[in-house]
């Protein structure tokens, strides 16, 4: 986050206060008076920032999505390298993982998101990326852009939150770490070579779009 002067320093600091507490104790958890006294402002100055701790949470959440997307971007003709990307940046960032999975549990109460939600917004574009690398010829067409998006995330990111399988001798840890990537990097590139429209390929056989 770039740092500003008189009261926007405030908000900045408020969010980065409120990015360390809810990675830590989710939005439940989170305690507004310790986001405050972290942020090194009063909750009367916070609430004037943020109407409720749920909007500060959507707010933090906005700001890690944007953040996800510069250090990952999404390349729809090179999967394997965008998870990759997605491994390097939550295995070095787990608590940004937890940030985001404190959302998914807390939040997800089975209503429809709004419209502007982040998230949504976030996976609308990226799908759109994809389908249009389908019509390009890129990707495979029988494949649904939403399960290609779900898909390489879900595999790019399934060591980010194994700490507890991890070596704990730090050179062991970086070479175990560099071969769970390689083998994400397979995977995707098996389930999604790079391809032109109409190539078979004997790797994967997605479902038919229904």
């Amino acid at each position: 986050m770039t740092p500003s002067t008189g009261a926007d320093s405030t908000r900045d600091r408020i969010v980065t206060a409120a990015t360390a507490e809810f990675s830590r104790h989710g939005i439940a958890g989170a305690r507004i008076e310790r986001i405050a006294k972290a942020a090194r402002t009063s909750k009367e100055r916070l609430y004037a920032y943020f109407r409720s701790k749920e909007e500060l949470y959507a707010t933090v959440a906005a700001d890690e999505l944007t953040a996800v997307a510069e250090a990952t971007r999404l390349d729809p003709t090179d999967l394997p390298g965008y998870a990759g990307r997605v491994h390097d940046y939550f295995t070095a960032h787990p608590d940004r993982l937890r940030l985001m999975n404190w959302g998914r549990l807390e939040l997800g109460d089975g209503r429809p998101a709004a419209p502007d939600d982040p998230i949504q917004t976030t996976v609308r574009h990226k799908t759109e990326q994809l389908r249009n690398a389908q019509k390009a010829g890129h990707l495979d067409p029988a494949w649904d852009p939403a399960d290609i998006l779900v898909f390489v995330n879900q595999l790019a990111m399934s060591w980010a939150g194994q700490t507890d399988l991890m070596p704990a001798d730090e050179t062991e840890r970086v070479r175990f770490l560099s071969a769970r990537r390689a083998a994400i990097v397979a995977a995707v590139q098996r389930l999604f070579p790079a391809a032109t429209v109409g190539q078979n390929s004997d790797l994967a056989s997605p479902p038919s779009k229904t």
